[in-house]
């Protein structure tokens, strides 16, 4: 006689979606003890920006108060913010304390291809 044995599969949940990882912004915050000068440098030593890039970013955060400067991973955002909050006074403003501020925001995601 032949045994007969029945081989159960696990359930598969067809509904369960992978999520993208969340994203988060590095916001530069304008304030008026840092040149232009100081920006483009700071924008091409941590960011690698070209100076066009960087320039702009200046011309924004001077005018609009703020402007993001990377979308990525918690962790690099993270790391980019200690950056900037280490980066040092502006030597061409005697009046500088230190260095420029930053805050990290959830990135505006664009949820069209989900």
């Amino acid at each position: 006689m032949t045994d007969t044995s029945t081989i159960t599969l696990p359930e598969v949940d067809e509904q369960t979606q992978t999520k993208k990882p969340w994203l988060w912004s590095v916001v530069l915050l304008d304030d008026d003890d840092h040149s232009y000068e100081y920006v483009i440098h700071m924008m091409q030593s941590l960011f690698a920006m070209p100076v066009e890039k960087a320039f702009k970013i200046a011309q924004t955060v001077d005018a609009e108060g703020r402007v993001v400067v990377m979308t990525t991973h918690r962790e690099l955002a993270e790391l980019k913010q200690e950056q900037v909050h280490s980066f040092g006074k502006d030597v061409l403003i005697s009046s500088c304390a230190g260095a420029m501020s930053a805050i990290l925001e959830p990135a505006q995601c664009d949820n069209s291809d989900d």
